[in-house]
């Protein structure tokens, strides 16, 4: 049955996947015709709009190809008077008519709404990877640089990947202009792979900054911090962004430190606990936890969550983020007993 339901935060993927659907069923030359995309609003005017792309979707194509009525956010406040539009219209659906639900957010699982599009559409999430699932982000990296053909040794996708995180849409731009210097600057021999520092010299690395700025709150120093966190703000870093790799690395110390402290020895074990792909690094983890306690970390991810959902409220990125770095400080400043 031609209905769709894209949803997810990544929204590059989300919206590459549109486009190749448009590809697909739709023809060039009609598709002032044959295309429509209707923003649906909250409240009555949504329910309007929803019915609207319903009705339009019963509408054979124009000439060649076929239709394709996309509706963004149609379950966002959805009443529960769709539900009797939508049973009625998808089991009628012409073969030639097409329809794409996207949003950002997650449907809810609870609505008969969207229960009914669990069963009769074709539904696909397109998630961000969390920042701190370093190796699935690195496995990302990979696969991406395959499809685009970018011969990357090994040291390069980790560097790549440390630079970008979990940023989908910068991941393929950054692949792009590495493809483009392999081109240029070996163009007899494009097998040549990109190593370690050609990624360094072309792709900047805020998350780099921001780890730098984990160090210095793990630490206690809140002139460093307060200075990294200027200088990150004065690059355009996002503040969610830097937020993100923060999360990352506190979660993964307090991992590590609550593994030691429960008396595992097995750095394989550290590892998969917390998520790091390459056991080596547990080491340094583990030098690095020697001075912070359980529950300073703990203290420490709780202002960061807290932030994050300030930040997602609509909060000022740089006060906001002064603050929890100066509270940060003082609690890691703390000397308790280690545990």
């Amino acid at each position: 049955m031609p209905v769709y339901l894209f949803w997810g935060e990544d929204t590059y993927r989300l919206s590459k996947a549109v486009q190749a659907l448009h590809q697909e069923v739709l023809d060039p030359e009609w598709l002032s015709f044959n295309l429509d995309k209707i923003d649906v609003a909250s409240g009555s005017d949504g329910t309007a709009s929803v019915i609207q792309g319903l009705n339009q979707v019963m509408t054979p194509p124009f000439g060649l190809g076929h239709r394709l009525v996309w509706l963004t956010n149609p379950l966002v406040g959805a009443t529960a008077d769709l539900l009797p539009e939508f049973e009625r219209t998808l089991p009628d659906l012409p073969p030639t008519s097409h329809l794409l639900l996207t949003q950002t957010t997650k449907p809810d699982g609870r609505s008969k709404l969207t229960k009914l599009l669990q069963k009769q559409a074709q539904v696909t999430e397109f998630a961000l990877i969390p920042p701190w699932k370093t190796a699935q982000i690195l496995q990302m990296v990979k696969r991406a640089a395959h499809d685009l053909e970018v011969p990357l040794t090994q040291a390069a996708g980790e560097q790549l990947a440390d630079a970008v995180g979990n940023d989908t849409r910068r991941l393929y731009g950054e692949l792009e202009k590495l493809k483009l210097y392999s081109l240029s600057s070996d163009a007899q021999n494009n097998t040549k792979r990109i190593g370690l520092e050609i990624v360094q010299h072309l792709v900047s690395s805020t998350t780099q900054n921001s780890l730098q700025l984990a160090e210095t709150i793990r630490q206690g120093q809140t002139d460093q911090a307060l200075g990294l966190v200027a200088e990150l703000l004065n690059l355009n870093e996002p503040g969610l962004k830097i937020v993100a790799t923060l999360i990352r690395q506190f979660r993964t110390w307090l991992w590590v430190k609550l593994m030691v402290v429960s008396g595992e020895q097995d750095e394989r074990v550290i590892a998969r606990a917390a998520e790091v792909g390459n056991p080596k690094r547990i080491y340094f983890l583990k030098q690095a936890v020697q001075t912070v306690t359980c529950q300073q970390l703990r203290q420490s991810l709780s202002c960061l969550l807290d932030l994050e959902v300030a930040l997602k409220q609509g909060e000022a990125p740089r006060s906001t983020l002064i603050t929890t770095v100066v509270e940060m400080s003082h609690i890691c400043q703390a000397n308790p007993i280690l545990s």
